[in-house]
């Protein structure tokens, strides 16, 4: 049986991707650098700011003593985002009251930063739902590594098979199977519905049933 549902933040319950794209871009156009859309998100997307300086260093040079500065300016720049953008969305708020209601147990595990996980939760009125919220900063390991997931199960008191995962990003459904939960993959905001998620859990409990009577 389904006892939790985890969400990813940005992309899943937050349409915060192109905040993230241009936050990141106006910190590195100080310093003469840019981020192509197309390849941001077929290849920085889901990744913790860190990584994605860390893979510039490697690939165009970026001079490593300027992660600091460059990832403290590109989360400044993503909160005064958050403060012109994030609003409540009514879907996503009669989703998470029903499931609460279901009696489902509710998180939400982000590579985002702590800051920027509250700030946006707290803007789009879902702090109330959620039993635990978690962060890139309550891991070691941020996605694809499966951390993330595991420590937020514990952290729900349920076993991983136990609980539906809603992804959008590669990284992010790699991390989420590799944790042993089921994943439910969305392309953007508008497919995190009431109906989606619980035709999903009918969907596995229904497999999950199949496979004990064989």
């Amino acid at each position: 049986m389904i006892r939790a549902v985890i969400f990813d933040m940005d992309g899943v319950l937050i349409d915060a991707r192109d905040w993230h794209y241009e936050a990141l871009n106006r910190a590195l156009g100080l310093f003469g650098y840019k981020i192509g859309r197309e390849e941001h998100l077929d290849v920085f997307d889901g990744l913790p700011t860190s990584h994605k300086l860390h893979m510039l260093t490697e690939s165009r040079g970026l001079p490593s003593e300027l992660h600091s500065l460059i990832n403290e300016m590109k989360q400044s720049y993503t909160m005064d985002l958050v403060a012109l953008r994030c609003r409540p969305v009514f879907h996503h708020r009669y989703a998470l009251a029903r499931l609460k209601e279901a009696g489902y147990k509710l998180a939400v595990a982000s590579n985002s930063i702590r800051a920027s996980v509250d700030a946006m939760m707290d803007r789009a009125d879902l702090t109330r739902f959620l039993d635990v919220t978690m962060s890139n900063e309550d891991v070691s390991r941020a996605k694809p590594h499966p951390e993330i997931y595991l420590e937020t199960c514990a952290l729900l008191g349920v076993a991983p098979t136990e609980a539906v995962v809603v992804e959008d990003a590669e990284y992010g459904v790699q991390a989420a199977e590799n944790a042993g939960t089921h994943v439910l993959r969305v392309n953007g905001v508008e497919d995190v519905t009431f109906a989606a998620i619980s035709q999903f859990i009918q969907e596995v409990e229904d497999s999950s049933a199949a496979l004990q009577r064989a």
